[in-house]
């Protein structure tokens, strides 16, 4: 039993892939993420650490149903250093074996036996919240990092539009139809939108390291993000009404099934505690031999004369404690009305979570949907204001602002997209539905 509990902690912590050379693979999308985090992550493979704990004292509990079985050898030597003594040294020896069972406690190892039962199916529940957990962070810093990588697009574009207004308003100021501040103007946009793309930049690789770092990778291992295929129909899937999803999450959520059976524990500890008002009866039986020195007899005879064998009831009643068993019950209730409170409160924080990503769901769409008319319209305005430059009809100053204009409105609709679908993604999750991103 030993080494099988010895062989299952290795599995956890060093699964096959990882002894031999530990396959790392070269593209990441968000299913390999998940995937590969299930089975590396160290929170996890610790919540399968605490539930093998979990049975390991199950087991120990069952085994305070059976008697008890113990042996003892002791060795004596007493010195008589009076000159009257006939022998100033005497040797003793005494052997046993004694076996104890206690027959009735007042329940107290039955109820002791079912809370750690209940205990061990909350640690497998706390094996799934772990897992929860890293796939919740891995769907948000995933898609953390397809918004900077559009942001990055964006501001790629932004910085080869800048350019190639530079280079038209240097030939605009040879052909004296622009000022100098003008150009001046545009290169110092065309600096600014250069330092923007850095800003991106340095935004995804923030993001990519975090997502490095959820998947425990190591430091030399780099991390390829796969960019799926996303399209309105996405963005704009339709939501069932958030009644239906909390009910839904309330059956399928772990935390909400751990925090009722430690509710379950709590009751258990009351009548465990209620036993202890009862009696207990014990059993005992034993056989036992000595020897001294310094008699008549040989260390045989002795062995046999005082050969011994032994049976007893004991019965134990509590009449005055201290207050003890009258505490232990009353704290037992206390604690079963605390978890009773806990067990609410972890409801209401999931109506909270799961109302709070329907509105942030539901106000990104229509966010998203506004976004989209707003860019088209800034767009035209865009590129008529440009033409407009071109033919010395605008200033420098209102195109730069048209620029920017449209700049906004380019990350008002990234910011909406991808808000959109990372709240619809944890609705789904919430919902036991499998996370899923793109084509």
């Amino acid at each position: 039993m030993k080494g099988y509990i010895i062989l299952l902690i290795a599995a956890l912590l060093f699964p096959a892939g990882k002894i031999r050379a530990q396959q790392v693979p070269e593209k990441w999308d968000l299913a390999t993420c998940l995937d590969y985090a299930l089975t590396h992550n160290i929170q996890v493979k610790k919540s399968k650490v605490t539930l093998l704990e979990s049975q390991e004292n199950t087991q120990e509990a069952k085994a305070q149903l059976f008697p008890s079985l113990s042996a003892s050898v002791t060795q004596g030597f007493v010195n008589y250093p009076s000159n009257g003594a006939t022998n100033n040294n005497s040797y003793s020896g005494n052997y046993s074996v004694t076996a104890n069972w206690k027959l009735f406690d007042g329940g107290q190892r039955i109820q002791k036996i079912k809370q750690q039962q209940l205990q061990d199916e909350v640690e497998e529940l706390g094996i799934r919240e772990s897992e929860n957990d890293i796939q919740i962070a891995l769907t948000q810093t995933y898609l953390q990092i397809l918004y900077a990588y559009e942001a990055v697009r964006i501001n790629e574009n932004t910085v080869e539009v800048s350019d190639a207004q530079r280079k038209r308003a240097a030939g605009l100021l040879e052909a004296g139809s622009i000022a100098r501040s003008d150009y001046a103007q545009l290169e110092a946009q065309y600096s600014t939108d250069k330092y923007q793309l850095v800003v991106a930049r340095t935004n995804l690789d923030n993001y990519k390291l975090e997502l490095k770092q959820l998947l425990e990778l190591d430091i030399t291992q780099d991390i390829d993000v796969v960019i799926p295929g996303l399209d309105d129909a996405d963005v704009l899937a339709p939501l069932p009404d958030k009644e239906s999803i909390y009910r839904t999450s309330l059956a399928v959520m772990p935390e909400i099934k751990s925090s009722r059976l430690n509710t379950d524990i709590a009751g258990l500890e009351i009548k465990k505690a209620k036993g202890a008002y009862w009696p207990t009866l014990s059993l005992s039986a034993g056989i036992g031999t000595g020897h001294l020195s310094g008699t008549d007899y040989n260390y045989g005879s002795q062995i046999w004369n005082q050969f011994n064998e032994s049976v007893g009831l004991t019965v134990s009643i509590p009449i005055f404690t201290n207050r003890s068993n009258k505490t232990a019950v009353q704290l037992a209730k206390l604690q079963h009305i605390t978890s009773q409170l806990d067990e609410l409160n972890t409801q209401k924080e999931l109506l909270k979570t799961v109302e709070g990503y329907y509105l942030d769901a539901t106000s990104a769409q229509t966010q998203f949907v506004a976004a989209n008319e707003k860019l088209k319209s800034v767009e035209e305005s865009y590129r008529l204001i440009s033409e407009q430059f071109d033919l010395g009809m605008k200033n420098t100053l209102e195109l730069l602002t048209e620029k920017n204009n449209l700049l906004s409105a380019q990350q008002e609709v990234l910011q909406s997209k991808y808000m959109a679908l990372l709240n619809i993604q944890l609705l789904n999750f919430y919902q036991g539905k499998p996370i899923a991103l793109g084509n």
